[in-house]
């Protein structure tokens, strides 16, 4: 009778054990975006030019200047709500290792100025634009999407356009 108790309260400590073990948590804190430029894995911040917004990698928050104060925020502020995360410039701050990369920003924003392309990037993650345009085969885009009155009229659609 006592080997059957211990037998049960053994077979209950290990599921208890295994179901224990099967609950896990994965966060990736410090993982850079997919948006984020290829080869730059040990880097903490970003500084995106076309916009003059830091981006801190550990933390998933932008950093920009608003009301007289740097504010960081995990999205981007109103007036950059169509800037492409994608296909914007990524300049990635190797050398700084401090938690306020602004205090350079005078410095930032006169090497890596609105505009500046510096070497070829290309984003971790995989960017399609098949949301926004119609595939072609002569690599041209159609993004008027004029419903079959042009000249692509889709003949099994009898010119009612795209599904």
């Amino acid at each position: 009778m006592k080997a059957i108790k211990l037998f049960i309260i053994g077979i209950l400590l290990f599921g208890a054990t295994a179901t224990k073990a099967q609950v896990s948590i994965n966060v990736n804190i410090g993982t850079p975006p997919a948006w984020g430029p290829v080869g730059y894995d040990n880097v903490a911040y970003y500084f995106l030019p076309d916009i003059q917004i830091y981006f801190d990698i550990r933390k998933g928050e932008y950093i920009y200047f608003g009301n007289g104060r740097w504010i960081r925020s995990h999205r981007l502020p109103s007036y950059c709500r169509n800037y492409d995360l994608y296909r914007g410039y990524k300049v990635p701050l190797t050398n700084y290792r401090g938690n306020t990369p602004y205090v350079y920003y005078n410095a930032h924003k006169v090497k890596y100025y609105k505009g500046y392309k510096g070497k070829p990037q290309k984003a971790r993650g995989h960017y399609k634009e098949e949301h926004r345009y119609e595939e072609r085969h002569d690599n041209r885009r159609d993004d008027h999407n004029d419903r079959g009155h042009g000249k692509h009229q889709d003949k099994e659609n009898h010119g009612r356009g795209r599904d």
